[in-house]
């Protein structure tokens, strides 16, 4: 062979040997690695990439190099080990980890920086469990207090929702570990969430219910999204053609993996041609045994391949999914920036506790009752099962293994010492997922006349109750059957009352409910669920260690049948003959009770402080397609503590209803000290005031005067500006 021959070969050889490297040259640009990669793949590793290989698996391509993924349930934290084929424990003893705040609590906070920390800390803690999607957090639309999962949700509004999802996947994300948003879209209810079809007009569609969702990917690029068990104009969300390829991936841009929901793939020409991308869970609801269903008769799967192969869905269906799980691989599991991570370190348990101490919402605090005073009491009477109970267990999906859980009698004990006693005063049995436990009514009772004898000696109640993460409480695919508090705690509360006036209530929860004893307890506090650091957060505010700075993300109801929904009945909510109609349009929460006068019993964005603020009048100035608020507010109190703008836009009348008052901007102050100020800049982006036009398919500004009225809540306004809008 000649020497020019010969070179010409190792040249060749070497070109090829550097081209076969390009998919894991880290370093090499996104879309090249997915395009060099796809090119080496048979039709069946393509297949195999769009489907589970266990519980929480999916395969990659061991023949390239090309890692699975491993995903795992949170978003409040990691989900303990299961085993491979099965939903029991593995039983690790090194899968324990820090149980963060709920996200109502974190949206509680109004606070963007916590949103960063609470991201980057959980996603520190899947990374060092080996984990490259996290599947959370969720936006969907608290439309009623009834909802088992809207604990795990971002309260009524939208707009709050979207801000304070973005810094958490943006944090996140940078560590290498894909968040998977969900649940896509209109999951608002855990009844009936495997069957029912969803109408709602097109307007409050686009307004209430994919606004967040849209932040998400045009703002913080999340890297996944979950597809959601219920159904829009009678397709499942999971492979809804007109939501996933046309509004998602088309119109949005968006180049991101839709997963399904587990079990939530139902058809395999729907799945092909429907948008989705990776088929998890399927037949995990135990009606089939294992042996009978394996993972290559999922959907996607030797279904999918068939129709690949005989030419009934074109290759470029295939081609475009494959490249999709590619791209969320590079950006993960084979992504050389991924974090090493941390697990249980005292920094996320700082995380933990601050966030919770932060979204901790003091609705009343009659005479200045709280902050406690210890030296004005001899005895502390703690009542309440949750003062002990362990919340970061239960709920469904978002169960967790903690490695320590400080409760709020432990933190109380540890406060306030021998002065602190304790009776359970209620029972609610155990947080079992699928069913309601028997309450045997005799130890019922004599819990409650415990607590009641107890309350005789006592010169201070702190009763701690609310929901817990039972079945038909706060709990994953079920709804509560009623807008009280279970349990008799409704008159447990009034008989401690009639005995002894030092009352605090502190409710634990993430949905709204009725309170027909508020009049006659001295204090109310509302806590979400805290975590791990829950006993710490509460403790911490009861105290005046740190001053209460939460406010409401959702409103509460003097009546359950004051939200908007319920005049509307059942077709409403939980829906007829699997139909479910959202009659209320676009007035959902807050919307509804400002636009038609109805008095909340809380509004949204309230919430009490230890000390006081005042607002300058505010001003505004128009910046390219920018609106600016500035105001200055002044801590007028005599403790430190922070305050929360909110700016509720009112639109000029035009050819559609507008609700009187929408959340168009918001911001946290630092801690202020006693007679400090600070001066804030909220930028409200001229698109932000615009409506979704239903005769134009799109969004529309209305031209005119917009008043942007300033204040602590929806109800509490401070100041107002009027801006022409062009």
């Amino acid at each position: 062979m000649k020497r020019t021959t010969i070179l010409a070969v190792l040249m060749a050889m070497a070109a090829m040997t550097a081209q076969a490297q390009t998919y894991l040259d880290p370093n090499a640009p996104l879309e090249e690695r997915v395009k060099d990669a796809l090119s080496r793949m048979t039709t069946h590793e393509k297949i195999q990439l769009l489907h589970a290989q266990s519980k929480f698996t999916s395969a990659g391509v061991p023949r390239l190099g090309i890692r699975q993924l491993n995903m795992d349930d949170g978003p409040h934290g990691v989900r303990e080990e299961l085993e491979w084929n099965t939903w029991s424990p593995a039983k690790w003893t090194n899968d324990y980890i820090v149980a963060f705040p709920s996200l109502t609590c974190l949206a509680a906070t109004w606070n963007r920086d916590m949103s960063t920390a609470y991201g980057n800390a959980v996603s520190e803690e899947f990374a060092f469990r080996g984990k490259d999607i996290m599947l959370g957090p969720g936006v969907n639309i608290q439309r009623t207090p009834l909802n088992g999962r809207a604990f795990e949700y971002m309260g009524e509004d939208p707009y709050l929702a979207g801000e304070i999802v973005v810094p958490y996947i943006k944090a996140a994300q940078a560590n290498g570990i894909a968040c998977c948003l969900k649940h896509f879209v209109l999951n608002d209810q855990e009844t009936n969430r495997f069957g029912v079809n969803v109408n709602v007009s097109d307007r409050a569609m686009r307004e209430i219910y994919l606004r967040p969702f849209q932040k998400a990917v045009e703002k913080a690029h999340v890297y996944t999204i979950m597809g959601s068990y219920n159904m829009w104009k009678g397709v499942h969300c999971c492979h809804n053609d007109e939501l996933l390829n046309g509004i998602l991936k088309k119109e949005w841009n968006w180049d991101g993996a839709l997963i399904s929901d587990w079990g939530g793939t139902t058809n395999t020409m729907e799945a092909a041609l429907g948008g989705l991308d990776i088929e998890m869970g399927t037949y995990t609801d135990g009606k089939t045994k294992e042996s009978e269903f394996g993972y290559e008769n999922y959907y996607l799967a030797n279904p999918f391949e068939k129709l690949i192969e005989e030419g009934t869905v074109p290759m470029s269906v295939l081609d475009e999914k494959a490249s999709r799980v590619l791209r969320t691989i590079f950006r993960t599991a084979m992504n050389p920036k991924k974090v090493i991570g941390s697990q249980c370190s005292e920094n996320h348990y700082d995380v933990c506790r601050e966030i919770g101490e932060e979204g901790i919402v003091l609705l009343k605090n009659d005479k200045n009752i709280l902050p406690l005073d210890a030296s004005k009491y001899k005895k502390i009477l703690v009542v309440g099962e949750n003062a002990t109970r362990s919340l970061t267990q239960g709920g469904g999906s978002s169960e967790l293994k903690t490695l320590r859980d400080i409760s709020p009698l432990e933190a109380l004990q540890t406060m306030y010492g021998d002065k602190i006693d304790h009776a359970q005063g209620y029972y609610s049995g155990r947080a079992i997922y699928d069913r309601v436990d028997r309450i045997d009514p005799e130890k019922q009772a004599f819990l409650k006349a415990e607590a009641l004898e107890k309350a005789k000696e006592a010169d201070l109640i702190i009763f701690i109750g609310g929901l817990n993460k039972n079945t038909r409480q706060d709990c994953e695919n079920g709804d509560r059957e009623s807008y009280n508090l279970s349990y008799g705690q409704n008159e447990l509360i009034s008989e401690l009352a009639k005995i002894q006036k030092n009352i605090v209530v502190v409710t634990f929860g993430g949905n709204p409910y009725a309170m027909p004893w508020l009049n006659q307890v001295a204090a109310l506090t509302h806590c979400w669920y805290l975590g791990s650091e829950s006993g710490t957060s509460l403790v911490n505010v009861l105290s005046g260690k740190v001053c209460p700075s939460g406010k409401l993300p959702v409103t509460f109801a003097t009546r359950y049948e004051d939200y908007p929904y319920v005049k509307f009945g059942k077709e409403a909510y939980p829906g007829v003959d699997n139909q479910v109609y959202y009659k209320e349009g676009i007035f959902v929460g807050y919307r509804h009770f400002v636009t038609n006068n109805v008095k909340p019993l809380f509004p949204f964005g309230f919430g009490l402080s230890y000390t006081t603020f005042a607002y300058n009048k505010p001003i505004s100035t128009v910046a390219n397609h920018n609106i600016i608020i500035q105001t200055t507010v002044t801590n007028t109190g005599k403790v430190a503590g922070k305050e929360i703008v909110q700016v509720y836009a009112t639109a000029p009348k035009g050819s559609v209803e507008r609700p009187t008052k929408e959340l168009k901007g918001f911001a946290k102050t630092k801690l202020l000290q006693p007679g400090e100020s600070e001066t804030l800049r909220i930028t409200i982006p001229k698109e932000e005031l615009s409506y979704y036009d239903e005769t134009k398919h799109g969004w529309t500004l209305t031209e005119g005067t917009y008043t942007l009225n300033v204040g602590a809540n929806v109800n509490d306004i401070k100041g107002k500006v009027n801006v022409e809008v062009k």
